[in-house]
């Protein structure tokens, strides 16, 4: 399967690490361009500041709506972010959507998350993998 990857760049070293497991299961792997650079980067503060100025002067977010059309199936890497679990943000949120939309899967690595737009998650339906990407 073509999957592609989102999730917050926070989380960019365990998307790195998913990348690595789902390539060696056989599938072909997509992540957000930079992760490699963001999987270095020390602090919250200094990614959110560069991800802003890379999603404008990128164009990101049209960019990785491209990915997802041309692909299978997105997998949001969930995980505890800002005190809150299964975290989901923004970004992803959109990238859902766009998946959605397109009629493409949408996997969850984890449990859908309690937050304000909880609601348009579950009406997705979400494949949720519990944390095994084997269930791919």
């Amino acid at each position: 399967m073509k999957i592609v990857i989102c999730g917050s760049m926070r989380l960019s070293r365990k998307m790195l690490q998913i990348k690595e497991g789902l390539t060696k299961l056989g599938h072909f792997v997509i992540v957000p361009r930079h992760t490699e650079e963001y999987a270095v980067l020390n602090t919250s503060d200094h990614m959110r500041n560069e991800s802003v100025k890379n999603k404008i002067s990128h164009d990101l977010i049209r960019q990785y709506f491209s990915e997802i059309e041309r692909n299978d199936a997105v997998l949001v890497v969930n995980d505890t972010l800002k005190d809150i679990p299964n975290y989901i943000g923004g970004n992803s949120f959109l990238e859902m959507g766009f998946a959605h939309v397109l009629n493409k899967k949408v996997y969850l690595l984890n449990p859908i998350p309690e937050m304000s737009y909880s609601d348009e998650i579950v009406a997705m339906q979400p494949i949720i993998l519990n944390g095994d990407i084997t269930k791919l």
